[in-house]
C-alpha cells in the first residue's frame, strides 16, 4: 500500500501515523482544524498531542477529507467514539468502495448498541472491508518505539493479513483474529473497568482490590462478549486481559486518571476540558448498561460506575452494593458447560 489516510490526529492517530509511515510511501493525517494541520506541517510535531514526537517525513497533515483520501490504498479511523459516525458520513463519498478501513476507535454506540466497526460500516457500506485493531497500546509509548502488540480482527483473514503488513513493525507486533465482535467488545468494556480501578486507587485502596476489580472485570467482559456473539477466549488475549491490565494500571490511561480525579471532586466535563481527551469509558458505560439490560447480562461493576457518574450514587453506596453481592461460579455466563449454572 503506497498511500494511507489516517483520519484523526489525536494522540493515537498521531502515533499510528508513525507506524504506518514505516510501511507506506505516503501518509495523509486528517485533522479537524486547518490551523492544526498547518502547524503540524510546519513544525513536524502535534503540539496538543505527543508534542515531543517528531512526525515521519512522509506524513503530511490536512484538514480536507477529500485530500486525505485521494489515491488512498487504505483508511485508518482514529476518532473519538462520539465523532465516528459523523466523520464517516462525511468521508463516505470520497472513499473508494474497494479501499479497506481499519477502525482504531473503542466503544459502543448509545441507543443503537453498535460496535465501532458496525458504526463505520453503516456509513461507509461494504462491511466486509472493515477491520478493527485493539490492544494494550498507549500512544505515549508506541511513538517511542517501545515494544508493544495488538490484535487486528476482520471476518476475512486475508484482509486482516493484508492490513497487518501495513501496521506491523519490529517493535509493534500484530496478531490476527476473526473475532471482530469479541475484540471490539473487550476494547469498549475494559475502559469502564479502568474507571473503577481509578476510583479505587483514588480512595487509597490496595493492590488486592485493584486485582479483584480487574479479574472480576474480565469475567464481566466475558459475559458481554458471549452475549454479543463473540468468543470468550478472546478476553484472555491482547484485546482483553492485555488491554485491561494496561488501561487499569498505567499513568497514561485517561480512564483510570478520570476515576482518580472523580473521587477528588472533578466532574467529567472538567476532566475532558483540561486534558483535551475523551474519556471513552464514561461513554461506553452508558451503552454497556443498555446492552446488558437488553441481553439479560449481569454487569455489576459497570452498573456501579454508571451509578456514581450519572446516577448520583455515592461511591460508598456503590461499593456496599458490590460487596453485598453473593459470589457464584467464577466464570458463569460465558457459554461453556463447565462455567454456566448460576
Amino acid at each position: 500500500m503506497s498511500r494511507v489516510a489516517v483520519i484523526g490526529a489525536g494522540s493515537w492517530g498521531t502515533a499510528f501515523s508513525g507506524l504506518v509511515a514505516a510501511n507506506a510511501d505516503e501518509v495523509s493525517l486528517w485533522c479537524h482544524s486547518e490551523a492544526t494541520a498547518n502547524a503540524i506541517n510546519e513544525t513536524r510535531h502535534n503540539a496538543r498531542y505527543l508534542p515531543d514526537y517528531p512526525l515521519a517525513p512522509n506524513v503530511r497533515a490536512t484538514a480536507s477529507l477529500g485530500e486525505a483520501l485521494e489515491g488512498a490504498d487504505a483508511c485508518v479511523l482514529a476518532l473519538p467514539s462520539n465523532h465516528l459516525r459523523d466523520v464517516c458520513s462525511s468521508l463516505a463519498p470520497s472513499l473508494v468502495p474497494e479501499v479497506p478501513a481499519l477502525v482504531l476507535t473503542k466503544g459502543i454506540e448509545p441507543d443503537s448498541g453498535l460496535l465501532m466497526s458496525e458504526v463505520a460500516a453503516s456509513e461507509l457500506g461494504r462491511p466486509e472491508r472493515i477491520a478493527a485493531l485493539s490492544g494494550p497500546n498507549h500512544a505515549e509509548e508506541v511513538c517511542t518505539g517501545a515494544l508493544a502488540a495488538s490484535v487486528l480482527a476482520a471476518e476475512d483473514l486475508e484482509l486482516a493479513e493484508r492490513l497487518r503488513s501495513l501496521v506491523s513493525t519490529p517493535a509493534f507486533r500484530v496478531y490476527v483474529s476473526r473475532d471482530v465482535r469479541g475484540v471490539e467488545t473487550c476494547g469498549a468494556v475494559k475502559n469502564v473497568m479502568a474507571i473503577a480501578c481509578g476510583i479505587c486507587a483514588g480512595l487509597g485502596l490496595g493492590d488486592n482490590t485493584l486485582a479483584l476489580i480487574m479479574t472480576r472485570g474480565i469475567a464481566e467482559i466475558g459475559r458481554m462478549v458471549a452475549a454479543l456473539g463473540g468468543e470468550p477466549m478472546t478476553c484472555m488475549g491482547l484485546a482483553g486481559m492485555g488491554d485491561l491490565v494496561a488501561t487499569c494500571t498505567s499513568e497514561h490511561s485517561r480512564n483510570r486518571r478520570f476515576g482518580e480525579a472523580f473521587v477528588a471532586g472533578r466532574t467529567l466535563d472538567e476532566f475532558e476540558a483540561s486534558t483535551h481527551m475523551v474519556v471513552e469509558g464514561a461513554r461506553a458505560v452508558v451503552s454497556v448498561r443498555e446492552l446488558a439490560q437488553k441481553k439479560g447480562v449481569e454487569v455489576p461493576i459497570s452498573d456501579a460506575v454508571w451509578n456514581v457518574i450519572y446516577g448520583g450514587m455515592s461511591v460508598e453506596t456503590a461499593t456496599a452494593m458490590l460487596i453485598g453481592r453473593t459470589p457464584t461460579r467464577e466464570f458463569y455466563g460465558m457459554g461453556t458447560t463447565t462455567t454456566e449454572g448460576e
